[in-house]
Protein backbone atom coordinates (compact mmCIF):
# COMPACT_ATOMS: atom_id res chain seq x y z
CA UNK A 1 0.00 0.00 0.00
CA UNK A 2 1.06 3.43 -0.89
CA UNK A 3 2.17 5.80 2.28
CA UNK A 4 1.86 9.89 2.76
CA UNK A 5 4.22 10.97 5.59
CA UNK A 6 3.57 14.04 6.63
CA UNK A 7 5.76 16.21 9.07
CA UNK A 8 4.81 17.87 11.89
CA UNK A 9 4.07 21.07 10.46
CA UNK A 10 2.20 19.41 7.77
CA UNK A 11 0.04 17.64 10.50
CA UNK A 12 -0.52 20.65 12.43
CA UNK A 13 -2.17 22.35 9.68
CA UNK A 14 -4.30 19.21 9.49
CA UNK A 15 -5.34 19.56 12.56
CA UNK A 16 -6.34 23.43 12.34
CA UNK A 17 -8.36 22.78 8.70
CA UNK A 18 -10.37 20.15 11.04
CA UNK A 19 -10.77 22.75 13.48
CA UNK A 20 -12.08 25.33 11.54
CA UNK A 21 -14.17 22.26 9.53
CA UNK A 22 -15.69 21.59 13.34
CA UNK A 23 -16.28 24.70 13.91
CA UNK A 24 -18.27 25.58 11.06
CA UNK A 25 -20.04 22.49 11.60
CA UNK A 26 -21.01 23.33 14.48
CA UNK A 27 -22.38 26.68 13.99
CA UNK A 28 -24.47 24.75 10.95
CA UNK A 29 -25.79 21.71 12.64
CA UNK A 30 -28.05 22.67 15.15
CA UNK A 31 -27.62 19.38 17.52
CA UNK A 32 -24.16 19.95 17.78
CA UNK A 33 -24.68 23.23 18.98
CA UNK A 34 -27.65 22.21 21.63
CA UNK A 35 -25.33 18.90 22.68
CA UNK A 36 -22.23 21.00 23.36
CA UNK A 37 -20.16 18.73 21.30
CA UNK A 38 -16.44 19.96 20.85
CA UNK A 39 -15.68 21.37 17.71
CA UNK A 40 -12.14 19.12 17.36
CA UNK A 41 -14.07 16.20 18.06
CA UNK A 42 -16.10 16.84 14.79
CA UNK A 43 -13.83 18.09 12.46
CA UNK A 44 -11.02 15.49 13.87
CA UNK A 45 -13.58 12.38 13.44
CA UNK A 46 -14.37 13.65 9.84
CA UNK A 47 -10.48 13.49 9.20
CA UNK A 48 -10.33 10.12 10.88
CA UNK A 49 -12.97 8.33 9.08
CA UNK A 50 -11.65 9.77 5.55
CA UNK A 51 -8.19 8.41 6.91
CA UNK A 52 -9.86 5.49 7.87
CA UNK A 53 -11.59 5.09 4.49
CA UNK A 54 -8.60 5.17 2.75
CA UNK A 55 -6.27 2.61 5.02
CA UNK A 56 -9.34 -0.05 4.39
CA UNK A 57 -9.58 0.69 0.39
CA UNK A 58 -5.95 -0.07 0.31
CA UNK A 59 -5.72 3.27 -1.63
CA UNK A 60 -3.19 5.11 0.67
CA UNK A 61 -1.85 4.89 4.40
CA UNK A 62 -1.73 8.91 5.68
CA UNK A 63 1.31 8.51 8.69
CA UNK A 64 0.84 11.77 10.87
CA UNK A 65 3.48 13.32 13.02
CA UNK A 66 2.20 14.18 15.85
CA UNK A 67 5.35 15.89 17.60
CA UNK A 68 3.56 19.28 18.64
CA UNK A 69 0.69 17.56 20.08
CA UNK A 70 2.73 16.71 23.49
CA UNK A 71 3.66 20.23 22.94
CA UNK A 72 0.02 21.73 22.91
CA UNK A 73 -0.76 19.40 25.89
CA UNK A 74 2.09 20.83 27.89
CA UNK A 75 0.79 24.53 27.31
CA UNK A 76 -2.89 24.10 27.86
CA UNK A 77 -2.08 22.29 31.50
CA UNK A 78 0.32 25.24 32.23
CA UNK A 79 -2.78 27.41 31.76
CA UNK A 80 -4.48 25.23 34.01
CA UNK A 81 -1.96 25.80 36.52
CA UNK A 82 -2.49 29.64 36.09
CA UNK A 83 -6.21 29.30 37.15
CA UNK A 84 -5.13 27.44 40.69
CA UNK A 85 -4.85 30.00 43.50
CA UNK A 86 -4.64 29.22 46.86
CA UNK A 87 -8.05 30.58 48.11
CA UNK A 88 -9.96 28.41 45.60
CA UNK A 89 -8.14 25.38 46.77
CA UNK A 90 -8.79 26.07 50.12
CA UNK A 91 -12.60 25.82 48.99
CA UNK A 92 -12.69 22.83 46.81
CA UNK A 93 -10.10 21.05 49.47
CA UNK A 94 -13.21 18.76 50.29
CA UNK A 95 -14.77 18.22 47.00
CA UNK A 96 -11.53 17.13 45.67
CA UNK A 97 -11.22 14.18 48.19
CA UNK A 98 -15.02 13.36 47.21
CA UNK A 99 -14.27 13.39 43.43
CA UNK A 100 -11.34 11.21 43.91
CA UNK A 101 -13.49 8.63 46.10
CA UNK A 102 -15.99 8.51 43.46
CA UNK A 103 -13.23 7.95 40.57
CA UNK A 104 -11.68 5.39 42.93
CA UNK A 105 -15.38 3.64 42.48
CA UNK A 106 -15.20 4.20 39.18
CA UNK A 107 -12.02 2.50 38.41
CA UNK A 108 -13.36 -0.53 40.29
CA UNK A 109 -16.69 -1.07 38.42
CA UNK A 110 -15.15 -0.63 34.90
CA UNK A 111 -13.09 -3.91 35.86
CA UNK A 112 -15.96 -5.37 37.55
CA UNK A 113 -18.29 -4.97 34.29
CA UNK A 114 -15.62 -5.92 32.13
CA UNK A 115 -14.90 -9.08 34.34
CA UNK A 116 -18.31 -9.82 34.78
CA UNK A 117 -19.77 -9.42 31.28
CA UNK A 118 -16.66 -11.56 29.72
CA UNK A 119 -18.14 -14.51 32.84
CA UNK A 120 -21.51 -14.01 31.24
CA UNK A 121 -20.14 -14.22 27.13
CA UNK A 122 -17.55 -17.29 28.93
CA UNK A 123 -15.17 -14.94 27.31
CA UNK A 124 -11.31 -14.92 28.53
CA UNK A 125 -11.28 -13.04 31.54
CA UNK A 126 -8.34 -11.58 31.13
CA UNK A 127 -8.99 -10.49 27.55
CA UNK A 128 -12.47 -8.83 29.40
CA UNK A 129 -10.19 -6.64 31.09
CA UNK A 130 -8.34 -4.83 28.52
CA UNK A 131 -12.35 -3.41 27.90
CA UNK A 132 -11.99 -2.08 31.60
CA UNK A 133 -10.06 0.62 33.53
CA UNK A 134 -6.88 -0.09 31.24
CA UNK A 135 -8.40 2.18 28.10
CA UNK A 136 -11.20 3.99 30.04
CA UNK A 137 -10.05 5.94 32.53
CA UNK A 138 -6.00 4.75 31.60
CA UNK A 139 -6.13 6.15 27.88
CA UNK A 140 -3.72 5.21 25.45
CA UNK A 141 -1.15 5.61 27.63
CA UNK A 142 -2.02 2.99 29.97
CA UNK A 143 -3.18 0.84 27.32
CA UNK A 144 0.33 1.25 25.63
CA UNK A 145 1.79 0.37 29.21
CA UNK A 146 -0.42 -2.84 30.22
CA UNK A 147 -0.96 -4.11 26.82
CA UNK A 148 2.93 -5.74 26.75
CA UNK A 149 2.13 -6.53 30.36
CA UNK A 150 -0.85 -8.67 29.76
CA UNK A 151 0.60 -10.36 26.40
CA UNK A 152 3.80 -11.62 29.08
CA UNK A 153 0.68 -13.21 30.44
CA UNK A 154 -0.09 -15.19 27.99
CA UNK A 155 -2.95 -13.04 26.82
CA UNK A 156 -2.82 -12.91 23.58
CA UNK A 157 -3.75 -10.10 21.10
CA UNK A 158 -3.97 -7.54 24.70
CA UNK A 159 -1.96 -5.04 23.22
CA UNK A 160 -4.66 -4.63 20.10
CA UNK A 161 -7.26 -5.01 22.19
CA UNK A 162 -6.10 -2.50 24.77
CA UNK A 163 -5.47 0.23 22.21
CA UNK A 164 -8.61 -0.59 19.67
CA UNK A 165 -10.18 -0.18 23.37
CA UNK A 166 -8.77 3.07 24.15
CA UNK A 167 -10.02 4.85 20.90
CA UNK A 168 -13.14 4.11 21.36
CA UNK A 169 -13.32 5.24 24.77
CA UNK A 170 -12.14 8.41 23.27
CA UNK A 171 -14.12 8.92 20.52
CA UNK A 172 -17.20 7.51 22.96
CA UNK A 173 -16.73 10.14 26.09
CA UNK A 174 -16.13 13.22 23.67
CA UNK A 175 -19.20 12.47 22.46
CA UNK A 176 -20.95 12.02 25.57
CA UNK A 177 -19.95 13.89 28.04
CA UNK A 178 -21.05 17.64 26.54
CA UNK A 179 -24.91 16.49 26.20
CA UNK A 180 -25.19 14.99 29.32
CA UNK A 181 -23.84 17.93 31.31
CA UNK A 182 -26.00 20.43 28.96
CA UNK A 183 -28.73 18.13 29.80
CA UNK A 184 -28.42 18.72 33.63
CA UNK A 185 -28.04 21.93 33.10
CA UNK A 186 -30.99 22.72 31.16
CA UNK A 187 -33.67 20.12 32.92
CA UNK A 188 -32.61 21.39 36.23
CA UNK A 189 -32.23 25.04 35.58
CA UNK A 190 -28.89 25.04 36.95
CA UNK A 191 -27.57 28.20 35.68
CA UNK A 192 -28.71 29.94 38.28
CA UNK A 193 -26.56 28.11 40.84
CA UNK A 194 -23.20 29.30 39.03
CA UNK A 195 -21.29 30.96 40.68
CA UNK A 196 -19.83 34.00 39.62
CA UNK A 197 -16.14 34.69 38.94
CA UNK A 198 -14.47 36.42 41.92
CA UNK A 199 -10.52 37.65 41.35
CA UNK A 200 -8.99 40.19 41.85
CA UNK A 201 -6.28 39.76 39.17
CA UNK A 202 -9.02 38.81 36.10
CA UNK A 203 -11.23 41.88 37.36
CA UNK A 204 -7.93 44.04 36.98
CA UNK A 205 -6.98 42.61 33.80
CA UNK A 206 -10.55 42.90 32.66
CA UNK A 207 -10.23 46.83 32.78
CA UNK A 208 -7.23 46.68 30.72
CA UNK A 209 -7.18 46.30 26.59
CA UNK A 210 -6.85 42.54 26.73
CA UNK A 211 -6.35 42.11 23.16
CA UNK A 212 -3.12 44.53 22.91
CA UNK A 213 -0.16 42.16 21.47
CA UNK A 214 1.79 42.99 24.45
CA UNK A 215 -0.32 41.39 26.84
CA UNK A 216 -0.72 38.53 25.18
CA UNK A 217 3.32 38.40 24.11
CA UNK A 218 3.34 38.98 27.92
CA UNK A 219 1.11 35.71 27.99
CA UNK A 220 3.41 33.44 26.28
CA UNK A 221 6.65 34.63 27.92
CA UNK A 222 4.43 33.62 31.65
CA UNK A 223 3.83 30.01 30.06
CA UNK A 224 6.63 29.69 28.97
CA UNK A 225 8.85 30.23 32.20
CA UNK A 226 6.57 28.07 33.95
CA UNK A 227 7.28 25.30 31.48
CA UNK A 228 10.92 25.94 31.64
CA UNK A 229 10.45 25.86 35.33
CA UNK A 230 8.42 22.84 35.03
CA UNK A 231 11.37 20.53 33.49
CA UNK A 232 12.71 21.05 37.25
CA UNK A 233 10.45 20.27 39.07
CA UNK A 234 9.40 17.15 37.12
CA UNK A 235 12.80 16.17 37.24
CA UNK A 236 12.73 16.59 40.88
CA UNK A 237 9.59 14.51 41.03
CA UNK A 238 10.63 11.70 38.76
CA UNK A 239 13.18 10.98 41.94
CA UNK A 240 10.91 9.94 43.89
CA UNK A 241 10.10 6.68 41.91
CA UNK A 242 6.58 7.34 40.93
CA UNK A 243 5.25 8.28 37.99
CA UNK A 244 3.66 11.64 36.97
CA UNK A 245 2.36 13.08 33.68
CA UNK A 246 5.03 15.06 31.95
CA UNK A 247 3.07 18.05 32.71
CA UNK A 248 2.57 17.93 36.23
CA UNK A 249 5.90 19.97 37.06
CA UNK A 250 5.02 23.09 34.83
CA UNK A 251 1.15 23.05 36.45
CA UNK A 252 2.38 23.10 39.77
CA UNK A 253 5.39 26.36 38.89
CA UNK A 254 2.36 27.95 36.93
CA UNK A 255 0.40 27.50 40.66
CA UNK A 256 3.15 29.08 42.01
CA UNK A 257 3.87 32.12 39.85
CA UNK A 258 0.03 32.94 40.37
CA UNK A 259 0.10 32.78 44.15
CA UNK A 260 3.27 34.68 44.67
CA UNK A 261 2.32 37.09 42.59
CA UNK A 262 -1.00 37.92 43.57
CA UNK A 263 0.08 37.53 47.55
CA UNK A 264 3.30 40.06 47.03
CA UNK A 265 1.28 42.58 44.25
CA UNK A 266 4.98 43.23 42.58
CA UNK A 267 3.92 41.58 39.45
CA UNK A 268 0.25 40.83 36.94
CA UNK A 269 -0.05 37.66 35.79
CA UNK A 270 -2.58 38.00 32.33
CA UNK A 271 -4.72 35.34 33.36
CA UNK A 272 -6.95 36.45 30.57
CA UNK A 273 -4.70 35.98 27.87
CA UNK A 274 -3.12 32.92 29.60
CA UNK A 275 -6.52 31.05 29.47
CA UNK A 276 -7.65 32.07 25.85
CA UNK A 277 -4.05 30.71 24.99
CA UNK A 278 -4.52 27.50 27.00
CA UNK A 279 -7.76 27.26 25.05
CA UNK A 280 -6.32 27.33 21.58
CA UNK A 281 -3.55 24.91 22.27
CA UNK A 282 -5.72 22.89 23.78
CA UNK A 283 -7.60 23.05 20.84
CA UNK A 284 -5.14 22.50 18.80
CA UNK A 285 -4.04 19.04 20.89
CA UNK A 286 -7.19 17.72 20.41
CA UNK A 287 -7.28 18.27 16.76
CA UNK A 288 -3.62 16.80 16.16
CA UNK A 289 -5.26 13.56 18.55
CA UNK A 290 -8.33 13.05 16.63
CA UNK A 291 -7.16 13.39 13.12
CA UNK A 292 -4.33 10.60 13.89
CA UNK A 293 -6.81 8.28 15.67
CA UNK A 294 -6.28 4.76 13.64
CA UNK A 295 -10.20 4.05 13.56
CA UNK A 296 -9.37 0.81 11.58
CA UNK A 297 -8.55 -0.79 14.69
CA UNK A 298 -11.84 -0.86 15.92
CA UNK A 299 -12.38 -3.42 13.13
CA UNK A 300 -10.39 -5.72 15.19
CA UNK A 301 -13.23 -6.15 17.99
CA UNK A 302 -15.22 -9.13 17.52
CA UNK A 303 -18.93 -8.92 18.94
CA UNK A 304 -18.23 -9.74 22.63
CA UNK A 305 -15.92 -6.96 22.45
CA UNK A 306 -18.33 -4.68 21.59
CA UNK A 307 -20.31 -5.64 23.71
CA UNK A 308 -18.02 -5.29 26.47
CA UNK A 309 -17.66 -1.86 25.63
CA UNK A 310 -20.91 -0.65 25.24
CA UNK A 311 -21.57 -1.79 28.57
CA UNK A 312 -18.71 0.24 29.58
CA UNK A 313 -20.58 3.09 28.01
CA UNK A 314 -23.68 2.40 29.78
CA UNK A 315 -21.68 2.47 32.64
CA UNK A 316 -20.38 5.79 32.28
CA UNK A 317 -23.31 7.04 31.03
CA UNK A 318 -25.11 5.85 33.95
CA UNK A 319 -22.68 6.68 37.09
CA UNK A 320 -21.98 10.28 35.92
CA UNK A 321 -25.40 11.72 35.61
CA UNK A 322 -26.89 9.74 38.34
CA UNK A 323 -23.84 9.32 41.13
CA UNK A 324 -21.06 12.16 39.99
CA UNK A 325 -23.84 14.54 39.53
CA UNK A 326 -25.55 13.84 42.71
CA UNK A 327 -22.66 13.29 45.16
CA UNK A 328 -20.54 16.42 43.78
CA UNK A 329 -23.71 18.83 44.72
CA UNK A 330 -26.23 18.60 41.97
CA UNK A 331 -25.80 22.16 41.19
CA UNK A 332 -23.88 24.25 37.53
CA UNK A 333 -20.48 22.80 38.80
CA UNK A 334 -21.54 19.34 39.96
CA UNK A 335 -23.07 19.01 36.32
CA UNK A 336 -19.83 20.30 34.47
CA UNK A 337 -17.67 18.06 36.74
CA UNK A 338 -19.82 15.47 35.05
CA UNK A 339 -19.23 16.40 31.82
CA UNK A 340 -15.60 16.32 32.09
CA UNK A 341 -15.38 12.88 34.34
CA UNK A 342 -17.15 11.35 31.16
CA UNK A 343 -14.17 12.77 29.43
CA UNK A 344 -11.73 11.04 31.14
CA UNK A 345 -13.80 8.52 32.14
CA UNK A 346 -13.19 6.95 29.08
CA UNK A 347 -10.27 8.52 27.36
CA UNK A 348 -8.06 11.60 28.49
CA UNK A 349 -7.42 14.69 30.66
CA UNK A 350 -7.74 16.73 27.97
CA UNK A 351 -10.90 15.43 26.21
CA UNK A 352 -12.50 15.88 29.77
CA UNK A 353 -11.64 19.36 29.75
CA UNK A 354 -13.04 19.90 25.87
CA UNK A 355 -16.26 18.17 27.39
CA UNK A 356 -16.15 20.94 29.64
CA UNK A 357 -14.88 24.28 27.65
CA UNK A 358 -17.76 23.02 25.56
CA UNK A 359 -20.41 23.31 28.28
CA UNK A 360 -18.77 26.69 29.88
CA UNK A 361 -18.39 28.16 26.25
CA UNK A 362 -22.03 27.43 25.83
CA UNK A 363 -23.09 29.21 29.44
CA UNK A 364 -20.54 30.51 32.12
CA UNK A 365 -17.10 29.11 32.94
CA UNK A 366 -16.82 26.56 36.26
CA UNK A 367 -13.43 27.32 38.48
CA UNK A 368 -14.60 24.66 40.51
CA UNK A 369 -14.25 22.22 37.70
CA UNK A 370 -11.68 23.65 36.18
CA UNK A 371 -9.27 22.77 39.24
CA UNK A 372 -10.83 19.43 40.38
CA UNK A 373 -10.59 17.64 37.37
CA UNK A 374 -7.38 18.27 36.06
CA UNK A 375 -6.31 17.79 39.24
CA UNK A 376 -8.20 14.19 39.73
CA UNK A 377 -7.81 13.20 35.86
CA UNK A 378 -4.07 13.40 35.88
CA UNK A 379 -2.30 13.43 39.11
CA UNK A 380 -4.09 10.67 40.87
CA UNK A 381 -6.46 9.05 38.49
CA UNK A 382 -3.37 7.34 36.57
CA UNK A 383 -1.58 6.06 39.84
CA UNK A 384 -4.75 4.54 41.58
CA UNK A 385 -6.30 3.04 38.66
CA UNK A 386 -2.58 0.84 37.97
CA UNK A 387 -2.75 -0.06 41.43
CA UNK A 388 -6.31 -1.63 40.42
CA UNK A 389 -5.40 -3.31 37.72
CA UNK A 390 -2.53 -4.80 39.39
CA UNK A 391 -5.01 -6.21 41.97
CA UNK A 392 -7.28 -7.13 38.98
CA UNK A 393 -4.63 -9.30 36.96
CA UNK A 394 -3.33 -11.28 40.42
CA UNK A 395 -6.79 -11.84 41.36
CA UNK A 396 -7.42 -13.18 37.91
Amino acid sequence: MNSIKLDMYQTLAIAAVALLLGKYLISKVGFLRRFCIPAPVVGGLIFAIVTCILYVTGVVEIEFNDTLKEVFMVFFFTSVGFQANVKVLKQGGKALLVLLCLVIVLIIAQNCVAVGLSSFLHFDKMLGMCTGSIPMVGGHGTAGAFGPVMEDLGVKGAATICTAAATFGLIAGSLIGGPIGNNLIKRKDLLKTAVPIEDKLEEEAIKEDVHTPESYASGVFELIIAIGIGTILSWLLSKTGMTFPIYIGAMIAAACIRNFCEYTGRYTVHIIQIETLGGICLSLFLGIAMITLQLWQLAALAVPMLVLLSGQLILMALYSRFIVFNVMGRDYDAAVITAGTCGFGMGATPNAMANMQAVCDKYVPSVKAYLLIPLVGSLFADFINSLVITFFINLL
